[in-house]
Order: C-alpha cells, then sequence, then structure tokens
C-alpha cells in the first residue's frame, strides 16, 4: 500500500530544522531533510582535520525556557551535551560583574546534538536547494547537484538564513521573500589556531570590546575535546562586514595581529572561515511562520532570538503551527 502521511521537505539541517523535523516525525509526519553540507548542525558546526578540530560557529549555548531545558536534560542524558565552565574575561572594558551563565556545549564536539537529532531523520547532505515549484501532486525540489527532483512533497519547510529563504521564495511568495528579505543578518569572520603546546593566558575565554576581535576561546577547554591545543577567534561584525569580501589571506594577518596585540602567539597553523550569515541583526518577533494555502513554513534562529534556543524553540512552534492545520496521517 502507498504511504499516505504528510511528507515534508525540510530545507536545512540547522537545529531549526532538525527541531521541526523531528517533532513532526514523532507526530506521524514522514519527513525528508536536505542540507548543502556534508552533514548536519548549520551554525553548530566543528571543523575536523587530521588531529584537530573545533568548533567555529556557535561557541555554547545558554538555557531560559523550560521546554528547551528538557531537550537539553535529553541530551546530557545521551551524553551529547556538557556544562562548560570556562574562565571568562572581559578585555577592554565592559562587563565587570561575575560570570554567572551556565553555558553549555556538544559533546565531543558542537554538532552533536544536532547529530543525535538527525540521526532519526532522513538526511540528504551535500544538496543545495536552489529552487521549488508547486504542481498538482505538491511541491517539487530542483537542487544543483541533482537537478529536478522526482519526488514529491505536501508541504516544506524552509530551515535556512533569511536571505536564503528569501532567494527560494522570491519567484513563488514574493510578499513573504520581502518579509524575509527585511531581516538582516550579520557576518562575522572566524579563525581556527593550532598550537604544539597548550596556550593558557589564565582565562579560557574572553569578550574583546576594542579592535576586530569580539571573542576568543581555547576550544580545547571544552569538555570531551581530544587532540592539538586549538583556540578559536571570531570577528566583530561590523568588522567583518566592513571585510566581508577581503581574502582569507588578508583576513588571516589582520586577525592574527590584533591577537598578538593581546598577548596571543604565533600558532603553528591557521584556517579561516567566512559566515556571511552570522547571526540575525534584529531577530523577527514571529518565531514561525506556517502559510497553510500553501503548505510552506519557516524557522530558524532569525525569527527569534537569535540564540541556539531560540532556534530549538522555532523549528518546535512550527511544527505545532503544521500541525494544528494539516494533521499527518490521512
Amino acid at each position: 500500500m502507498p504511504d499516505t502521511r504528510l511528507h515534508v521537505a525540510v530545507i536545512g539541517a540547522g537545529l531549526a530544522g532538525l527541531s521541526c523535523g523531528r517533532h513532526l516525525q514523532s507526530a506521524g509526519c514522514r519527513v525528508t531533510v536536505f542540507d548543502k553540507a556534508r552533514g548536519p548542525g548549520g551554525r553548530m558546526s566543528t571543523r575536523r582535520a587530521d588531529g584537530w578540530q573545533c568548533d567555529h560557529g556557535a561557541q555554547y549555548f545558554t538555557v531560559r525556557d523550560n521546554a528547551f531545558r528538557e531537550e537539553v536534560a535529553r541530551w546530557e542524558s545521551a551524553g551529547v551535551a556538557a556544562p562548560w565552565e570556562p574562565k571568562i574575561a572581559v578585555i577592554g572594558g565592559g562587563r565587570t560583574e561575575p560570570d554567572s551563565v551556565v553555558r553549555f556545549v556538544g559533546v565531543p564536539r558542537m554538532s552533536a546534538p544536532a547529530a543525535w537529532l538527525a540521526a532519526g531523520l532522513t538526511l540528504h547532505s551535500g544538496v543545495t536547494i536552489g529552487n521549488m515549484q508547486h504542481e498538482v501532486e505538491g511541491w517539487r525540489l530542483h537542487s544543483k547537484e541533482q537537478g529536478l527532483h522526482a519526488e514529491h512533497y505536501d508541504a516544506l519547510v524552509l530551515a535556512v538564513p533569511a536571505p536564503q529563504a528569501a532567494a527560494l521564495l522570491e519567484p513563488l511568495l514574493p510578499l513573504t521573500a520581502m518579509q524575509s528579505n527585511a531581516v538582516a543578518m550579520l557576518p562575522s569572520w572566524t579563525l581556527m589556531l593550532r598550537f604544539a603546546q597548550p596556550y593558557k593566558p589564565g582565562y579560557d575565554a574572553a569578550f574583546i570590546n576594542d579592535g576586530p576581535l569580539r571573542w576568543i576561546a581555547r576550544d580545547s577547554s571544552k569538555p570531551g575535546r581530544a587532540g592539538s591545543e586549538v583556540w578559536v577567534l571570531q570577528a566583530s561584525a561590523e568588522w567583518s562586514a566592513a571585510h566581508i569580501e577581503d581574502d582569507e589571506t588578508r583576513v588571516t594577518a589582520l586577525l592574527l595581529d590584533a591577537f598578538a596585540r593581546l598577548g596571543g602567539p604565533r600558532p603553528e597553523a591557521v584556517t579561516a572561515h567566512r559566515w556571511r550569515y552570522a547571526r540575525a541583526g534584529t531577530p523577527s518577533s514571529r518565531e514561525a511562520v506556517w502559510l497553510p494555502a500553501v503548505r510552506v513554513g519557516l524557522c530558524g534562529d532569525w525569527l527569534g532570538g537569535g540564540r541556539v534556543e531560540d532556534a530549538w524553540l522555532s523549528g518546535l512552534a512550527l511544527a505545532a503551527k503544521v500541525l494544528a492545520k494539516t494533521p499527518c496521517l490521512p
């Protein structure tokens, strides 16, 4: 017999898309997830190579909402998340109060919770969805790698940054595309530094209030980490925007100079990464968007407060909207 359950395509395997997909699948929907990256995680990403790894996107996450608190407890029970208790410095003024924030990280890497969520879903990695079209039988997707896909979907979830959602929506739903495009996304240049010996300046991470850098952290200080000594440097949104089209060599030189002015040693090796859409400048207050007439939804941290928690809650909120209007079972 044919499978008559509601079939939902989720574009984007970051935390929002995975949260939405898992909740829809738990309610009885068929869910297929697509992501252009090699694995799930989005900005909860970890770069890995021989002998080293580094969380080069989200550095940690915090918990305020009770539903997310319960989710993080499940991650801890599964061994894919744990508290990180770094010694935090503030360089260049700013906050002087004791830092009492409880920070969590993925274990053994930041992408671990996303991989745990994705394990129960059908995920197609390395697939870049470029456009979508609606037919009588439902939605079809077109990817750069495979062309027009044969499968039809009853509903679509766009769990990607606002500018990417706008590009997909513009030919079909221009008003929604315009609203998505109105959300400004801020960039961030990131460096991953490797050292032969531990570098311990008396703190594990620091907020920087002057110069191009805004955050530096000893990635090796996080729980469950293995491999060589690694530090991550993240530039401010303003500096990153001003240098967004610079080549990696120039950006690397400028940010290493800033690190050296903080007392940082010269690394043995450096890898740079350009996040064009690191976070929303002014997140929307809608949390999630569902258009029942066309069965298209949007979720992501840009629709909430910009935190890891907001991404997960946005996916949860969208799943609830879908299920309220469109049952998974016939």
